[in-house]
């Protein structure tokens, strides 16, 4: 058979097809690589429009409201004062109780007001303010009792303020008698020996402390007994 011009494709039959299937391959991938593009730029707007709507939705903080108000520490006051035993505490003993509680807390330079503020937001600023100035007994009886307690004080003078005034008269005789041998009561409260080494109190303290905490269950008085065996010893 001759040669037809007309059929020229200007490569070999072979290659002609090779061609144009590359052809229509390169046009699909540019094809999917221009959608992938417009997909991800619609995806980036629309994660632009979700935040704007989560931050228009974001709810505006409510008006602070005074966690503890004059009121209420006048009410814990005069049932304070109906209880046995009320005219066994005094000014005095009081504030002096107050700073030693505070110093046995964790940690022990804060002050009665920033402690309470670091366990509830607050909590503190609005008691201080909602004391008199100069306070009362009955005020002080209450500050006491959040020295004591710390942020389930409000529970005890609203459930048992006779217990409140029972407890505050024992820690101001306790605080008033002699020491006798004290660091082996101590000792025997962290659960050590005499002759224990500083190391092994400091441990014991930590272990006890974490276990006892009222913020993780325990119990207040436990801890309480902890901190002060564990300020006797160091001091």
């Amino acid at each position: 058979m001759g040669f037809d011009p007309r059929q020229w494709t200007g490569s070999p039959p072979e290659e002609s097809a090779t061609f144009s299937r590359d052809q229509r391959v390169t046009s699909n991938v540019e094809a999917l690589l221009a959608e992938n593009d417009a997909l991800r730029r619609e995806l980036q707007r629309t994660r632009r429009e979700l935040e704007r709507l989560r931050r228009q939705q974001r709810p505006r903080p409510e008006p602070t409201m005074n966690l503890i108000r004059r009121v209420q520490v006048q009410r814990w006051g005069e049932a304070l004062a109906q209880q046995p035993g009320w005219n066994g505490l005094d000014q005095a003993g009081l504030e002096a109780l107050i700073e030693k509680l505070n110093r046995r807390g964790f940690p022990a330079n804060l002050n009665l007001q920033q402690r309470l503020d670091r366990l509830v937001a607050g909590l503190g600023t609005d008691l201080l303010a909602a004391v008199a100035q100069p306070p009362s007994l009955g005020d002080l009886t209450v500050l006491a009792a959040f020295a004591l307690y710390g942020v389930r004080a409000s529970e005890w003078l609203d459930e048992d303020p006779r217990r409140v005034v029972e407890e505050l008269r024992q820690r101001l005789r306790g605080s008033r008698r002699p020491a006798g041998d004290s660091c082996a009561d101590a000792l025997a409260v962290l659960g050590l020996k005499v002759g224990a080494s500083a190391e092994a109190i400091k441990r014991a303290h930590r272990r006890l402390v974490k276990q006892h905490h009222p913020d993780m269950g325990g119990s207040a008085e436990a801890f309480r007994r902890v901190n002060e065996a564990y300020q006797r010893l160091v001091s």
